[in-house]
This record gives C-alpha cells, structure tokens and sequence, in this order.
C-alpha cells in the first residue's frame, strides 16, 4: 500500500510529475522514454538484488527515485543499453561499496559518475535550473529531512566565493544564480543516508560541497565537477559525524 505521507513516495511522485511536464513542455517524448529505461532497469537490479536475500520480488520506492534521478541527468540522447547500465550502476554500487552495512556514497552520483568514465556517457541535467520548481520541493524535502543547514552551507559560501568571483570580473552579482545546478542541489545534495547527521557536519558538508565545486571549476577540471565534489564530502561524512558528534552530538 503507498504511504503519501513517506518522505521517498512524495519524492517520486515530484520526479515523475515533473518529468511529465518537461515532457510536455518540450513538446516530445525521448525525455520520457529515457527516463522510463532507466527507472526500469534500476528497479529490475534492486528487485534481483532483493530476491537473492529474501526470496520475494519487491519494488522500492528508493529504486525508483534513482532510477529517475539518473534518467533526468543522464542524456536523452545516449543508447538505450548505456541509460540501462548507468541506472544498474546505480543500484550495483549501491549494495557493492558499503561501510559497517550502510552505502557511503550518493548512489545516482556515483553510478552516474562510473557511467561517465566507463561508458562515455554525457550528461544533460534535465530541468536543473527550473529554480521555480525545484527550490520549493527542495526546501520541503530539505526541512522534513532535517538537512536544511545543508543547503544554508551550500548557499553561503557559493554566495561568497561565486559573489566575490563575479565583483572581480566586473560582472552583475546577479549573474552568479546562473552557476548553479538546482536539481542537484535540491534533491542529489540532500540525499539522508550520505550525508552528516550532526547539525555542525551538515553545515561543514554544505559549505565543504560548495567551496570543492568552486574550487574545481575555477581550475578548469574537465570530469565532472559537481558528481566528483559531492562523492568526495560522502567519503568525508564518517568523519564528520564522529567529529562533531563527539563536540554535541546531532541535532
């Protein structure tokens, strides 16, 4: 039976909802049919994964957000079967690197990022700066999570550096709300289980994340900046935790 007041089923209903009315807003269906390739091949893996231990087809509301998720960031355009591997990744990855039973990194992210330097995939991010439709999902998300003080580090420092980067080129401060990928940062970035639970480490994360995408972008990284950054802050969240967990304890 579907829980509308869990957090994931309100999430995935967001992606596909969404994911409708860019489709209908760019007046074609490839979107779609890429997104639906992906969702499927990421609920198929968790299902088999799922059988292997327990003996019982399961569908998971967590397969189905990362499935859409890599079907928004992965090209349309790509083939069919490299949609397929990327999202099976996804989930692969996901039950493969793990730390005392639980996965350390953003599981799209990573599938996505192994896809990139494995397969060649390219990257279209579809509808990241739909910050009208995104930003509002994100805050909700982001508050019933418990991540807020994620996205206020995020915002605050790439306010700074991004602000004092556009004063020295002379350019409108305006300009830099352009820089950011809102789809990422408003539901890759605050994913629950790889990021800090403590409220100290969820601003270090945010501040940490933005300052590492800064610094790269700055250096002319070629490989993907943003999937590259927010994989590194996931190996840096066990970290965290034992840190200011021991200065307090989470919030």
């Amino acid at each position: 039976m579907i829980n509308l007041r869990s957090i994931k089923t309100q999430l995935a209903a967001y992606l596909v909802l969404l994911a409708l009315w860019l489709a209908f807003q760019d007046r074609g269906f490839s979107f779609l049919i890429s997104g639906a390739v992906c969702l499927v091949a990421a609920v198929v893996t968790e299902a088999a994964f799922l059988y292997f231990k327990t003996k019982k087809w399961q569908v998971t509301e967590s397969a189905v957000i990362a499935g859409a998720i890599v079907g928004y960031v992965a090209s349309s355009d790509e083939a069919w079967w490299k949609l397929a591997l990327a999202a099976a990744f996804t989930i692969v990855l996901k039950h493969a690197v793990r730390w005392r039973n639980k996965h350390i990194f953003n599981p799209a992210a990573l599938g996505l990022f192994v896809a990139v330097l494995a397969l060649g995939v390219s990257l279209q991010w579809k509808g990241t700066y739909l910050w009208y439709l995104t930003a509002p999902c994100g805050v909700y998300l982001a508050w019933k999570m418990r991540k807020l003080e994620i996205l206020a580090g995020y915002a605050g420092v790439s306010l700074l550096l991004f602000g004092a980067q556009a004063l020295l080129q002379g350019v409108s401060l305006l300009n830099i709300f352009g820089y950011f990928s809102y789809f990422y940062i408003f539901i890759m970035v605050i994913e629950p289980k790889t990021t800090p639970a403590s409220r100290i480490g969820k601003y270090v994360f945010g501040a940490g994340l933005a300052g590492l995408i800064f610094l790269l972008n700055a250096s002319d990284f070629s490989v993907e900046v943003e999937l590259l950054s927010l994989l590194a802050m996931n190996a840096a969240v066990p970290l965290l935790n034992r840190s200011f967990t021991q200065q307090g304890g989470p919030a």
